[in-house]
């Protein structure tokens, strides 16, 4: 009979790797799928902010057609004043324009960029990239737009991180079984 105790001994450093190596996986496409959620805003940010520092006219640069960042998956802008008061944009929250938190902007007037997740309230969450704006008419601007789709395929990977997992896990513990098993009955030292 196969003494557990080695059985596990023998599992265990391969349990390890195999849990660390998930998390890894996991870990680095889950930062890839949400890095780059950023990507369009960011064009949006740099475009507008370098034409409101050339001298276009706020209103110029704002759609027309009103997005609601709590249901709609399009990219929006709002453009804000020195001090952080919204002005003008695409991006409406219960009608209006989204306020951000006041330290965004500290740190954006430190640092020239901003990318950070936003939620304004339970289950709206926005990929946003915040850029200062100069020129005669100073303030920032912000590009954002929504994680659900993000969020969901990293839900999905998180899924397959965990069947594959599992499935490693127990082919490395049938793996060790069938060696030690070979080893004992071929005459070999079976770790007993």
């Amino acid at each position: 009979m196969f003494r557990i105790r080695n059985i596990v001994r023998s599992w265990l450093p391969l349990a390890v790797a195999i849990t660390l190596l998930s998390g890894l996986i996991y870990g680095a496409v889950q930062q890839v799928l949400r890095q780059d959620a950023n990507d369009p805003q960011i064009q949006m940010a740099q475009d507008t902010a370098a034409a409101l520092t050339a001298g276009a006219a706020r209103e110029s640069l704002a759609s027309a057609t009103p997005v609601d960042i709590a249901l709609s998956l399009a990219p929006y802008l709002v453009m804000y004043d020195d001090t952080g008061r919204p002005l003008v944009g695409s991006g409406r929250l219960h009608g209006g324009l989204p306020a951000m938190p006041g330290g965004v902007f500290d740190y954006v007037r430190r640092h020239g960029l901003d990318k950070v997740t936003w939620q304004p309230e339970p289950g709206v969450r926005s990929a946003t990239v915040i850029m200062p704006v100069g020129g005669a008419h100073p303030g920032f601007v912000m590009a954002g737009r929504s994680l659900r789709e993000v969020e969901n395929r990293v839900d999905n990977l998180g899924n397959i991180i965990l069947v594959g997992w599992w499935g490693t896990m127990a082919a490395a513990l049938l793996a060790v079984i069938a060696a030690k098993f070979v080893s004992r009955h071929s005459g070999g030292p079976s770790g007993a």
